[in-house]
């Protein structure tokens, strides 16, 4: 016994060793597809260690991303508690392994347990063009040319009233049928009061619009942030009911953001995918959407995107 004891001692400390010389696996940022009954599922996690110690961020399929504080790592085995039972859904729980440059394991709910695969998150270190296209209109302010309606398809309310693209009330979100890299966007508002929404870059990256009560939502979830990731500075006046405009440069993970004539951020790198994103596939181009599934009553007008000259 005393034998096998020592053995595993060595064991663990050479595992131990070799995390040390080498770096812990788990650091980085990942990017996850997940497959479910539903459709794909993206989430992210952002890991880095601080004085030998690992701080560990999760971005959910919805919602914003959080600090998980309930993880355990052994070796090259992660065992993170994302969530605690209620009453209504029993615990979440990722275990996952880290091995070959990836992450891969399983999520346990319950009885049901969905497998996972982790990737590196792509650097997207460019540099901006040198010139920018003129814009191109991504609506033409008569019918839904070059748009379509999904997640809840069947009960879309997107319609055209007056030259505007209008959500007439709770529903389905509605996509870029056209898919962009790098761009540069600019696109009119007009919120109503209670009202919430998103214009999402690639798909992956939302552009908070809301007017709910300040209370509701810290500076990172409020409109004209990339929500949950990057705070607005300096925070605008709201105006809810009245037309605002935004410009918006995404280059790489670099967002630059205009809000009525003012740079509110600038040059920021975006670590990950929000909530809401279609899919965790940072590197490859993606549509323009816009939330309809939160509140109706929002309208749009001028609509234009510049994609960079060759």
């Amino acid at each position: 016994m005393r034998k096998i004891l020592t053995g595993l001692i060595l064991t663990s400390t050479l595992l131990i060793l070799a995390i040390a010389q080498n770096g812990n696996p788990f650091v980085g940022r990942w990017d996850f597809n997940i497959t479910t009954p539903g459709g794909t599922r993206a989430n992210w996690l952002g890991i880095t260690e601080k004085n030998g110690k690992l701080e560990i961020w999760f971005q959910p399929t919805g919602g914003n991303d959080y600090e998980v504080k309930d993880f355990d790592q052994k070796g090259n085995h992660l065992t993170l508690r994302l969530s605690a039972a209620t009453e209504k859904r029993p615990a979440l729980t990722w275990e996952l392994d880290a091995k070959g440059g990836k992450l891969t394991g399983v999520q346990k709910r319950g009885d049901s347990s969905t497998n996972l695969t982790g990737v590196p998150a792509p650097e997207l270190a460019r540099k901006a063009p040198k010139a920018w296209s003129d814009p191109q209109p991504l609506f033409n302010g008569k019918d839904l040319t070059g748009w379509e309606p999904m997640g809840d398809s069947a009960n879309s309310h997107w319609t055209v009233k007056d030259g505007l693209l209008v959500n007439e009330a709770h529903g389905a979100n509605l996509k870029t049928t056209r898919k962009f890299d790098d761009v540069k966007v600019h696109y009119e508002v007009n919120c109503p009061d209670d009202g919430n929404s998103g214009f999402y870059l690639r798909g992956r990256y939302e552009v908070q619009i809301e007017y709910e009560p300040l209370s509701a939502n810290p500076p990172e979830r409020r409109i004209g942030s990339i929500y949950g990731r990057i705070a607005p500075n300096p925070e605008l006046p709201r105006t809810p009911g009245k037309w605002e405009t935004f410009d918006v440069t995404l280059v790489g993970r670099t967002v630059t953001v205009v809000r009525n004539g003012t740079l509110t951020i600038d040059h920021k790198e975006i670590e990950g995918i929000t909530g809401g994103a279609l899919d965790a596939n940072e590197a490859e181009p993606g549509p323009f959407y816009i939330q309809g599934d939160h509140t109706g009553g929002l309208k749009f007008r001028n609509i234009t995107v510049s994609v960079p000259k060759n």
